[in-house]
């Protein structure tokens, strides 16, 4: 995934006047764990930014289309019938990429909604285009991080799925704590999920579906659907990233469960 880019430490350094030495203060404990109803402490993400190219093309779509497709971040709790105009069941689907799967699976599927959250410019860019150049009516879009999206936006117990497809595996070790997939957030999907409502997550990273398969199976409100990985759904298309990945022999784990 890209990388956040940002100042060193985020101040600038200044000259102090002199003063006299007092009493040093003890210094407060740091405190390592997330905030009351956080899933993720705020200084680790599963992205980071970095300044993406906008073609042309997407550019024009963020311009002329985005406000038909892409939401605000708010803090108070989505209304889908009035959001999409109609009663239907809404899948959630965090980090998309580029669009073409999403725009896939949205017009193989009409009948559902599908609620998406991606943070970087070029694919949101490429998914209103895809939207647009489709006409696909059962898209929406917020580009905001997807764990404070799930925890101000979506109500609990209205999702009938959740997309994650190839979240970035962080494959360095001291880099596992970024992986999306962890305890307190899976907590917090199903929570998110109406009963018999379900979490696909696909990736081609091998330790990572390992790691996927054991803190989705130790969620107490969560039942696998298959005996450890499941058969890929038919709705969810082969990306050209896939396919070649697949020539070259690289694996692809899928896993879906449900909620009770």
């Amino acid at each position: 995934m890209p990388s956040r880019r940002g100042s060193v430490n985020g101040a600038t350094s200044t000259i102090a006047p002199v003063t006299e030495p007092g009493p040093t203060p003890a210094p407060a404990p740091a405190s390592t764990a997330a905030p009351d109803g956080v899933a993720h402490p705020r200084s680790i993400r599963s992205f980071v930014l970095r300044t993406g190219r906008i073609t042309t093309g997407q550019a024009r779509a963020l311009a002329e289309h985005g406000a038909r497709v892409i939401l605000p971040f708010r803090r108070e709790p989505l209304d889908f019938t009035t959001l999409f105009g109609r009663e239907a069941p809404t899948v959630l689907e965090i980090g998309f990429g580029m669009g073409e799967a999403t725009a896939q699976i949205a017009a193989t599927l009409p009948g559902t909604n599908f609620l998406c959250c991606e943070v970087h410019d070029p694919g949101v860019g490429a998914l209103v285009k895809r939207v647009q150049d489709q006409q696909l009516a059962n898209i929406r879009i917020v580009q905001h991080d997807a764990v404070e999206v799930l925890e101000h936006m979506v109500p609990p117990a209205s999702l009938a799925g959740v997309h994650v497809f190839f979240p970035d595996p962080w494959h360095k070790k001291r880099h596992h704590k970024r992986r999306l997939i962890q305890p307190p957030l899976v907590a917090v999907l199903a929570s998110r999920l109406e009963p018999g409502g379900y979490i696909h997550c696909a990736t081609d990273w091998e330790p990572y579906a390992q790691q996927m398969l054991e803190v989705l199976g130790a969620e107490p409100a969560l039942a696998n659907t298959a005996e450890g990985y499941a058969p890929k759904p038919g709705y969810r298309p082969l990306t050209k990233f896939e396919h070649r990945g697949l020539k070259l022999g690289h694996g692809v784990w899928d896993l879906v469960f449900e909620k009770k």
